[in-house]
C-alpha cells in the first residue's frame, strides 16, 4: 500500500513566513497531504463539483477582482459558500485585503486564512515545490551518495566492499560528500529522485579501524552537500574471477526505484584499482551520455565501418 506522507501547515507558515490572519484553535494539527494548490475562480463562481478541500486555496488579484464586481450581497454568500466547503487554508497574494465576511465565517468554521506579500504566480510555483518536496515518496538505502562532477553518484554494495573509503578519496578530490551509511531517497517529480542523509548522521563517515569522522570539520564547508540529484548508480562487488564484465559498454543498465529507472553500472573491486578515478570517469561519461553522446556506441559504429557494414542496419 502507498505509504502516505503529511505536513504541518503551520511549518509551510513558519517556512514562507506567511502571516495569519484567521487561526484556528488547532492550528498546530492541520496537516497539508497533497502537493497541488489551487486558485479557485470556479468555486468563488459557485461551481463546487470538483472542490478538494485537502489544497491550498490561493486568492490573488484576478479573484479578489471579481469579487468586487459582484453586488456585496451576492459576493457575501460566495464568500460565506466557499469557506462553508472547508479548504485546508485560505491565502491571500500580494498583501491583498481580506474582505471581514471572509474573516468572519472563516472564524466560525476554523479555517485557516493567510496573506503574503508575493504575487500569485511565484507563489504557487514556490508552494508546489515545497509541498513536492515534503510530501515525496520516499525510501531508505544502505549505500552511500556523493556529487562528482555535478553528477550525484548512488554508491551500493555489500558491507566492507569499500563504499565509504572511495567516498573519502572522492571528498579528498574536490568532490562533495552527501550522505554515508543511509541514503534517504525521494522521488520528487516524475523525472528525479534526490537523496539525502538522515539529520543523525549528516555530513558524518565512519570508517572502520578509525571510527566516525566529520568530513564537514575534516574538509570543509565545501566537501558536503545536503542533497542532490541521483544521477547513476553503481554497483559496487568483489571481483568474482570468471566473470564478465562488461568491457566496452554497450549494455545499457538501470536499476528501478520508487517507480522510476536510474542508469546504472557494476564495478568489480579488487586490490589495485583506484576506484576514486574509476568513478570519475563513469560521472563524466554519464553525463556525456545524457547530453547525447554516447562513445560506446560512436566506437561501434567506427568498428563496423572498418569491417566494412553498415553500422545503421543493427538493430
Amino acid at each position: 500500500m502507498k505509504k502516505g506522507y503529511r505536513i504541518a501547515l503551520s511549518k509551510i507558515v513558519e517556512e514562507f513566513q506567511f502571516e495569519v490572519i484567521v487561526r484556528p484553535e488547532r492550528f498546530e494539527e492541520i496537516m497539508i497531504e497533497t502537493p497541488e494548490v489551487n486558485r479557485p475562480g470556479l468555486a468563488l463562481a459557485g461551481f463546487y463539483e470538483v472542490f478538494d478541500g485537502q489544497r491550498i486555496q490561493l486568492i490573488g488579484e484576478a479573484e479578489t477582482r471579481y469579487l468586487q464586481s459582484l453586488e456585496p450581497s451576492t459576493k457575501r454568500v460566495m464568500l460565506q459558500n466557499f469557506v462553508d466547503a472547508k479548504p485546508v487554508a485560505i491565502l491571500y497574494t500580494r498583501d491583498l485585503p481580506v474582505d471581514d465576511a471572509l474573516v468572519e465565517r472563516a472564524k466560525m468554521r476554523q479555517v485557516p486564512v493567510l496573506r503574503t506579500g508575493i504575487k500569485t504566480s511565484p507563489i504557487m510555483s514556490s508552494l508546489i515545490a515545497s509541498l513536492n518536496n515534503h510530501l515525496a515518496p520516499r525510501i531508505t538505502r544502505h549505500g552511500v551518495l556523493v556529487e562528482v562532477y555535478g553528477e550525484g553518484l548512488l554508491l551500493l554494495g555489500d558491507s566492507g566492499v569499500g563504499k565509504s573509503e572511495t567516498a573519502i578519496e572522492l571528498v579528498k578530490r574536490g568532490h562533495r560528500l552527501i550522505a554515508d551509511d543511509a541514503v534517504e531517497i525521494k522521488r520528487v517529480s516524475e523525472k528525479t529522485l534526490v537523496g539525502s542523509a538522515p539529520e543523525m548522521i549528516r555530513h558524518y563517515v565512519e570508517l572502520r579501524g578509525i571510527g566516525i569522522v566529520d568530513i564537514r570539520r575534516l574538509f570543509g564547508m565545501g566537501a558536503i552537500k545536503d542533497t542532490e540529484r541521483i544521477d547513476l548508480v553503481i554497483q559496487l562487488e568483489n571481483w568474482i574471477e570468471g566473470k564478465m564484465y562488461d568491457r566496452f559498454g554497450m549494455e545499457e543498465e538501470h536499476v528501478n526505484i520508487l517507480g522510476l529507472e536510474i542508469p546504472s553500472v557494476t564495478v568489480p573491486v579488487r586490490p589495485g584499482r583506484n576506484l576514486a578515478i574509476i568513478l570519475e570517469i563513469a560521472a563524466m561519461n554519464n553525463r556525456q551520455k545524457r547530453m547525447g553522446y554516447n562513445t560506446a556506441a560512436e566506437f561501434n559504429k567506427k568498428l563496423m565501418l572498418q569491417m566494412g557494414l553498415d553500422p545503421d542496419s543493427q538493430n
